[in-house]
């Protein structure tokens, strides 16, 4: 085993939380910080219909990144638990499966959204008005689908072995080149979103061979020597099992996404649309560094639990728990004193600043039980507790979240749709506060019947 693993098992927890946490954190920002640019660029290059049309195509993105993160985090946890059990051929085997299924997956999913574009464009809630813009931005983004889900996953893959730094650089070196490119492309150039997409497709790509010459570089706990073409599908059905509540919550991101932009269109129009858009980036802002402590924390969780030191595992937790809410705290009073002046940064649109203002201020009412919600789906994956991982990942965005939306604007019309998601955080919330008071002394204090 090599010293990055055995790590995990023997560092203070609250250093392993700072090593692997803080990398993580830095990356998650930057990607934040990427995903603002891009959008201000969008917004002063195309206009707010480029905004709008962003927010349509992001289904698409949300499927390819919900692919990833289920094999990529599925995979992540059977290595952890196996690098702790000392199992280092089986490690080396779900590596090898979790590189086969992000491979197959995204040029399955790019060809299907290629031949049914059009349509599902439609499908998505696209206004006529932008209905080109969004078809132009999407043919280009599905271009680079393999390198968008190589990268996302391999990342998983890159922390579950302790290696935080090389996840992180992967995601500032595509971030920071994303950021170069786009002003150059859409304004240089004249591109518009295509310019956009276009440097979004040449960033991953770079990701992603970063990340290969990573793993053939031999600085890598697992091994691609004695790589199989041949599948192994009992092994898949783990994988897919534990990352699935991941696939559920970001899929269940894109449905969101859809039925969002249905609402918008039938009670605001192009405009309630970018609204969404912007407002939508800046909740995920807020989001991307709390995830980053839970990623932080899965690999720890996981090697700890597969060497059963329960104690190690449960400090963890409760490191966790405090960091991602302190954060949440953090960003919630940031986003309801200045909400103005956050949408400000991305436009001067008038009539824009005025609705983004009051949608995001009403999207963050609870955001300070984000923190709580995101440890805990991620703390019983990293367990391989993959149905009450699904139940989580279900609650927020499926459960309550869609129903608030078609139910809440027939009586507050386009105010409703912001009211529903502080609704649906404060029901998922208190699931998970449910869910872990029954399941923490069964899972911990009897260690005797894991």
């Amino acid at each position: 085993m090599k010293e990055q693993s055995k790590r995990l098992g023997e560092d203070s927890i609250p250093s392993l939380m700072a090593r692997l946490s803080i990398p993580a954190f830095i990356g998650m920002f930057v990607m934040g910080m990427y995903n603002i640019v891009d959008t201000i660029f969008v917004s002063y290059g195309v206009g707010p219909s480029g905004v709008a049309a962003l927010s349509i195509a992001f289904p698409v993105q949300m499927i390819l990144m919900a692919m990833a993160a289920m094999f990529g985090i599925g995979g992540a946890s059977i290595i952890s638990r196996s690098l702790g059990a000392g199992e280092q051929k089986h490690a080396d085997k779900v590596f090898h499966q979790v590189i086969w299924l992000v491979l197959i997956s995204s040029i399955f999913i790019a060809i299907v959204t290629f031949i049914f574009l059009d349509p599902l464009i439609t499908l998505f809630g696209a206004p006529a008005d932008i209905h080109d813009i969004a078809s132009d931005f999407l043919s280009l983004i599905l271009l680079g689908a393999v390198f968008q889900t190589f990268a996302m996953a391999m990342n998983n893959i890159v922390r579950s072995e302790g290696n935080a730094k090389t996840a992180m650089l992967t995601m500032i070196i595509s971030a920071i080149l994303n950021m170069i490119l786009n002003p150059i492309f859409i304004m240089g150039f004249g591109m518009g979103v295509r310019g956009s997409a276009l440097a979004t497709v040449i960033a991953q790509a770079v990701g992603a061979i970063w990340l290969l010459i990573y793993f053939l570089s031999g600085k890598s706990t697992l091994s691609l020597k004695g790589f199989s073409f041949r599948m192994d599908f009992p092994l898949i059905r783990r994988i897919m099992a534990i990352g699935f509540p991941s696939f559920i919550m970001m899929s269940a991101g894109s449905i969101v996404t859809v039925a969002v932009n249905w609402m918008l269109n039938i009670y605001g129009g192009t405009m309630a649309i970018a609204v969404y858009g912007i407002a939508n980036r800046i909740a995920s802002f807020v989001i991307m560094p709390i995830n980053g402590v839970t990623q932080g924390m899965q690999p720890i969780v996981g090697f700890n639990y597969g060497s059963r030191q329960f104690e190690r595992v449960m400090k963890a937790v409760k490191v966790s728990m405090i960091a991602a809410t302190v954060m949440s705290l953090i960003a919630w009073g940031l986003v309801e004193i200045f909400p103005g002046m956050l949408v400000r940064i991305f436009s001067n649109d008038p009539e824009l600043i005025a609705q983004g203002t009051n949608a995001v201020r009403f999207m963050l009412l609870a955001a300070p039980t984000i923190g709580f919600q995101i440890v805990c789906g991620g703390l019983y994956q990293a367990l391989g507790r993959a149905r009450i991982s699904f139940i989580i990942s279900l609650m927020r965005q499926i459960i309550c979240l869609v129903p608030l939306l078609l139910v809440l604007p027939q009586f507050f019309g386009l105010d409703g749709i912001w009211y529903a998601f502080p609704l649906a955080d404060l029901g998922a919330f208190t699931v998970c506060l449910v869910i872990m008071s029954k399941t923490w002394r069964r899972i911990f204090k009897n260690p005797e019947i894991v």
